[in-house]
């Protein structure tokens, strides 16, 4: 009799933990999902609807060099770069401006290249509107850390310097340039003039693929609300389409549909 209580009480001390155990598991969902809920609906309610979005990016991709030394017997190349020239618009679904859909402060920040090129020495430039589709190597242009843009509401407006339009009806222009792909770079074929694009790359044999990069940077935008979304922007550099490559056509030109969102962060 007393072994049959001994074991009774065994059985009913481990079911009486097993409870326990099972009511702790139990209350650890309830608190977990009280907390996501908590995180996660705020950030929910505030992103119910699309402000701002970015639709279509347009790239000019293109190389250039600048010369060291030309003579009857050879060419000698100081620095080869590829640019590939940037273009979007911060769109929003909403035809009609309100504070809430027009531009306060715009910022290029976060710039990450996630593939960088096997040769040459990547960066981010702005690139004003009137020089797109140009080559141009301007140090004072490159984006070390962030770029601010003023925002303007001015019928003439100087769109060399970095500014946007208050009710979205300029574009961001950037450049993605990779320098250094050849120094000091000697051709001797002189019988063929130099030709100073995307050839210069099969004339100087560089294979496409060392140069091949993807980055991306996030766009933070505060709207005249004083709220700030944010929209992460990834870029795979074009150096082909269907109508050629750049060591081949000199150029490429791409039109490229997107469907990048910007969410509501404050």
């Amino acid at each position: 009799m007393d072994k049959k209580k001994k074991i009774l009480s065994i059985i009913t001390l481990a079911l009486f933990l097993l409870v326990i155990f099972l009511a702790f598991l139990v209350l650890s969902r309830i608190v977990l999902k009280t907390n996501f809920e908590k995180s996660i609906l705020p950030f929910a309610n505030k992103n119910n609807e699309t402000i701002f979005n970015i639709n279509q990016i347009v790239f000019f991709s293109n190389c250039d060099a600048k010369n060291k030394n030309i003579s009857t017997t050879n060419y000698t190349l100081e620095n080869i770069y590829q640019y590939t020239d940037i273009a979007f618009f911060i769109d929003s679904p909403q035809e009609e401006k309100t504070s809430k859909n027009t531009l306060k402060n715009v910022t290029i920040e976060n710039i990450n290249f996630t593939t960088p090129p096997s040769i040459g020495e990547p960066s981010l430039y702005f690139k004003s509107i009137n020089n797109f589709a140009k080559s141009e190597l301007n140090d004072e242009n490159k984006i070390e850390d962030k770029l601010d843009f003023s925002i303007t509401s001015e019928d003439s407006t100087d769109l060399s310097t970095p500014v946007l339009y208050n009710n979205l009806a300029n574009p961001i222009t950037l450049s993605y340039i990779n320098s250094n792909i050849k120094t000091d770079y000697t051709i001797t074929d002189t019988s063929t003039p130099i030709t100073y694009d995307g050839t210069l790359l099969s004339r100087c044999a560089v294979p496409l693929e060392d140069i091949s990069c993807s980055f991306s940077f996030d766009v933070v935008v505060t709207n005249n609300q004083d709220e700030k979304y944010k929209c992460t922007v990834f870029i795979d550099v074009p150096l082909s389409s269907d109508e050629g490559s750049i060591d081949i056509n000199g150029s490429v030109t791409l039109r490229k549909d997107v469907n990048f969102s910007f969410y509501r962060y404050e």
